[in-house]
């Protein structure tokens, strides 16, 4: 007989794996109509009685959604606000300024108006599946949304709010590649040699920086002058900042120093001469119109400066500040550089991040063939002059 409570029921239930608690209510659906809902609470291993049982829910009750028509399970918008209470603040290190804004960016604007008034218990893999393919987003992005989910899911276990364990998270079925629908634009050296030409130092200094170590765009924002060093011939990487908000690094391994030859050294040295703000702490792109106190904006340089040059001398591609991470990616493979070494100096923690997103045959090394590498030493060699 099953355990009635005031807005649902109580009841043993057969399954392939064991018998289990069930507990189940009726509620107006957005037909209209009247449709029975159901939660597992647990297996009879778990709850050996139904007095046992009936506590589980009693403390889903008291502990999860204090005053809804359904306390036992938990709507996604429960969760989300849960989530968001806990985990998108200052005080998790574990996620930097950027993360958690764009975390809470995923959840508003694109799971809650789906998915907010929906129970937790009731998700289905296929269901979020089929919805990802209708969104017009990047693949990554659709990724981006299942990893939160999946995330957001084991939150819930965690806490123990949604009577469920890990097993039981649906994202983990839930089929969505991560992969680019759209090849990332790369710099022939060539295109790199006529940009090059025309800019003027601070920004020459800022390509060759970038193009030459591979370093991300947070990563060449957040350069201190005391973080390169010259005798050492390497630039450490201490912080990243990313729409001025300064954090650490994305990864351990991101925090590992990049090598830096005598050509990046000559247009650093160049820049620092001319630059007014040139103490330890001060930093490398310091903005005049803060008085040093903060670095310029990088998508600005971009914006003004970089990619008005890169059209005047030709260069078709829409280019931004990733397309020299990926330039030096596929460069250096390009040379025929062991791929662990590769990984190493993208600092990736993945070695298939490395191979799967950021590596791609040139097509200057692949028409020249055994020319290759000296037809790229001797053009490396003009990149140094200031």
């Amino acid at each position: 007989m099953a355990q009635r409570f005031q807005n649902g029921h109580l009841r043993k239930a057969k399954r392939k794996n064991g018998n289990v608690w069930e507990f189940l209510w009726r509620e107006s659906g957005t037909d209209g109509k009247r449709h029975q809902r159901t939660l597992v609470i647990g297996t009879l291993a778990e709850f050996p009685t139904k007095s046992e049982a009936r506590k589980h829910v009693l403390k889903q009750n008291a502990n999860i959604n204090q005053g809804r028509k359904n306390p036992a399970v938990f709507k996604f918008d429960d969760l989300a606000d849960h989530y968001a209470k806990h985990e998108l603040v200052e005080s998790n290190e574990s996620l930097t300024p950027k993360s958690r804004e764009t975390n809470r960016g995923y959840i508003d604007n694109w799971m809650r108006p789906k998915w907010g008034n929906e129970y937790v218990h009731s998700f289905e893999a296929i269901a979020w599946e089929e919805w990802l393919k209708t969104l017009d987003l990047a693949a990554a992005s659709k990724a981006k949304i299942r990893n939160i989910g999946s995330v957001m899911f084991n939150h819930g276990v965690r806490h123990k709010l949604l009577g469920m364990n890990r097993e039981e998270n649906p994202f983990l079925s839930v089929r969505q590649s991560s992969k680019r629908e759209r090849i990332p634009e790369i710099l022939e050296v060539a295109e790199l040699h006529r940009l090059f030409d025309v800019l003027a130092v601070r920004e020459k200094a800022m390509i060759v920086a970038d193009a030459l170590t591979g370093i991300r765009r947070g990563e060449l924002m957040g350069l201190w002058w005391e973080d390169i060093d010259f005798i050492g011939g390497k630039i450490n990487i201490i912080r990243s900042v990313v729409d001025q908000d300064i954090g650490k690094c994305k990864t351990e391994a991101s925090r590992k120093p990049v090598p830096m030859n005598e050509h990046i050294a000559q247009v650093l040295t160049a820049w620092r001469r001319e630059s007014a703000y040139t103490a330890a702490a001060d930093w490398v792109w310091a903005s005049p119109m803060m008085e040093g106190k903060q670095p310029l904006w990088l998508s600005t340089i971009m914006r003004y400066y970089i990619q008005p040059a890169a059209k005047d001398v030709g260069i078709k591609r829409q280019i931004g500040w990733h397309t020299f991470r990926h330039t030096f990616s596929s460069l250096v493979k390009s040379l025929g550089t062991d791929a662990k070494v590769v990984q190493e100096l993208l600092r990736h923690a993945s070695f298939k991040t490395t191979m799967d997103s950021y590596t791609q045959a040139m097509d200057e090394p692949k028409r020249l063939a055994q020319n290759a590498v000296t037809e790229l030493i001797m053009r490396e060699q003009k990149v140094g002059r200031a």
